[in-house]
Formats: structure tokens, C-alpha cells, sequence
């Protein structure tokens, strides 16, 4: 199995997709907006991946925060709140934001678990800071770093109780990023003591099932490289200070923040000790070089992977979805 998360280029799977596919074996797939068109498309396509290898269990990943980071949109799917809005339930009734996270991330889930995609990149534990980069903005739960645990801890449990994998990013945190790493490389130059507070959070869920690197150079720990290339922050910081044993994926390779080809991106990102490549954009290129340059999966990130999909299930939406949604929008409405 090749150690990597690759993309689509349609909403459908191209003949050459299918047979590249087969032949690499990938850890998994990401789904964006041009792979989403209706839920009877989703399912197919998702079935379509399943059968490659006859694998029931399979990695399908979006990015389906809510707020402005979501690939399923209305009218076709609903839409969902940004994380800012159970920050703001927070600061009146702590428990019912608790809740009122968990009832949507459940009810989110259903939609996932219903075209048989069984992971989102959600949720953001980066603890938001003034004066940084809106790339995080209201997507974060909170300048506080409990508050940001208390939270992501809930839409952890909320998406595994619907049957989905969540994903805690962007370790070691992006809240402090002066730039969007979309576009070039944000350097953080604050303390490793101040950085204790960014850490915080992902030691409170160091016990999720997979994590997501972010692009983001910090000097109090390595000035020469990004976290998700340096040996050091992963190993020392994200493995040790943090203490997360599960699946460690790259934030996707495609982003400029990073230097090199894409191929060479993701041999450096695995050497530094993360434990699966995620490139996007389904460029045939980039994913043949990918799984030429990359070694064989290694039984480690095998048992990780096999952790993360323990929690996800194939059996389509529960039917509890209208009551989720009436809980969590009777208890948004105490801020309102």
C-alpha cells in the first residue's frame, strides 16, 4: 500500500484513475468540490473506490468543517455552523456549547456516512490569537486553549457516533500564522513557552485516531524547516511533548507554503516521520511520482490506519439527523 491520500479530477472515476489506483494501492482518497454533485453521484463514486480493492473499510476523506470550509453545499447538502459559533455559546452556558458541538458534528456525520465518505479534516484545534492571518479566523473554537479541547473533543465524539473519523489539525497549531501557508511559508517566532498554550489542545486529543500537520516554520524549534518536513517537530513536539500515537497526515502538498516538486514534497514529509502524504488535486503526474518516490507502507502506519477506520462505519445515515439539528439549534438559539 502506498502511504498517500490522493485526489480525483471529476465526479466520476476516470478509466486511468482506476487503474492507477489499483496498481498503487493508496492509503485512501480526499473528495473536494469538483468530485460533489448529488448524493446518488457521492455514493457511486465512493463505491466505485471501495471495489478498486474490494475493501469495505476505506479511507474517504473531505474537508467539511462547516462555515466556509466545506465541500458539500447547499441546496443540495445543508449548510453548517463555523466553529465560532459554539465559541460564542461558550462564553453563556459552557455544557450547552459542549453539546451543542457534539449534536452537529453527529448530524454532519450523518451526511458523510450517507454517500459513504468516512473521514473529515475536522475539527481545527489551532487556539486563535489577535493580529493573526484570517486563514484560521472563525473556524477556530476559541482563543482559549481548554475551551478549544472542551469543543474539539465534542465534534470528535459527535462524528464518531455517526461513524466518522475525525481529524484533529493543524498540529503543532496554526493559530499564531502571520500568512496563509495556501500561499507561502508562515514563520512563528514565538517562544517554546508561549507555544505551550497552541500545544495545549492537541494534548487534551492526543488520543484521536489521526492528525493533520500544518505548513508552518517554527524557530524556537526548527528555523531551517515547515513542521510537516522537520524531523525534529515531529518527533520531539507532535510524537513527544504532544504525545499523539495515531495516523499523521500531511496538510495537502499542493499548498506554496512548501518548496520542491510534489513528489520530493512528500518523500521529505514521510523521511521527517509523518505517516501518510495527502496531495489533492489529482494531478496524474504528481501522483505517479508520489508513489514511485515513496516507500511501501511500513506495518506502523498500517496499525494506525487500521485504528483510524476501526471507528467508521459503512451502513449510511441513522435517521436521527432532524433531532441532532433541533438540539443543536434550540441551544444555539440561548445566544441569539
Amino acid at each position: 500500500m502506498t502511504p498517500a491520500i490522493f485526489g480525483l479530477s471529476g465526479p466520476v472515476l476516470t478509466d486511468e484513475e482506476r487503474a492507477f489506483f489499483r496498481d498503487a494501492d493508496p492509503a485512501g482518497y480526499i473528495l473536494f468540490g469538483r468530485n460533489v454533485e448529488n448524493r446518488t453521484q457521492v455514493r457511486a463514486l465512493t463505491d466505485a473506490l471501495r471495489a478498486i480493492h474490494g475493501r469495505e473499510r476505506l479511507l474517504i476523506t473531505i474537508d467539511q468543517e462547516g462555515g466556509r470550509v466545506a465541500r458539500m453545499k447547499p441546496p443540495e447538502w445543508l449548510a453548517w455552523p463555523a466553529g465560532e459559533a459554539f465559541d460564542r455559546l461558550f462564553d453563556l452556558a459552557p455544557a450547552s456549547a459542549i453539546e451543542a458541538a457534539r449534536a452537529n458534528a453527529e448530524a454532519l456525520g450523518h451526511d458523510l456516512a450517507e454517500v459513504g465518505i468516512t473521514c473529515t479534516h475536522a475539527p481545527v484545534l489551532d487556539v486563535r490569537q489577535p493580529g493573526a492571518h484570517d486563514v484560521i479566523g472563525d473556524r477556530a473554537y476559541g482563543s482559549e486553549p481548554l475551551r478549544v479541547a472542551a469543543l474539539g473533543r465534542a465534534v470528535l465524539d459527535g462524528l464518531e457516533r455517526a461513524g466518522i473519523c475525525g481529524t484533529i489539525k493543524h498540529m503543532p497549531g496554526h493559530g499564531r500564522a502571520l500568512a496563509d501557508s495556501h500561499k507561502e511559508l508562515p514563520t512563528v517566532t514565538a517562544s517554546a513557552a508561549e507555544l505551550a498554550s497552541d500545544l495545549a489542545p492537541f494534548k487534551a486529543l492526543a488520543d484521536a485516531p489521526m492528525a493533520m500537520t500544518g505548513h508552518i516554520r517554527f524557530t524556537a524549534w526548527d528555523a531551517d524547516h515547515p513542521a510537516t518536513q522537520s524531523p525534529y517537530v515531529i518527533e520531539q513536539i507532535i510524537r513527544g511533548e504532544i504525545g499523539f500515537g495515531g495516523l499523521l497526515l500531511t496538510d495537502d502538498l499542493d499548498m506554496q507554503a512548501l518548496s520542491g516538486t510534489v513528489p520530493e514534497r512528500a518523500e521529505a514529509a514521510l523521511a521527517a516521520g509523518c505517516d501518510i502524504a495527502l496531495n489533492c488535486w489529482g494531478k496524474m503526474d504528481d501522483m505517479i511520482g508520489i508513489a514511485q518516490r515513496l516507500p511501501v507502507m511500513g506495518p506502523e502506519t498500517a496499525v494506525r490506519l487500521e485504528r483510524a477506520l476501526a471507528v467508521t462505519r459503512v451502513d449510511g445515515a441513522s435517521g436521527r439527523q432532524a433531532e441532532l439539528l433541533a438540539r443543536r439549534d434550540a441551544l444555539l438559539a440561548l445566544h441569539a
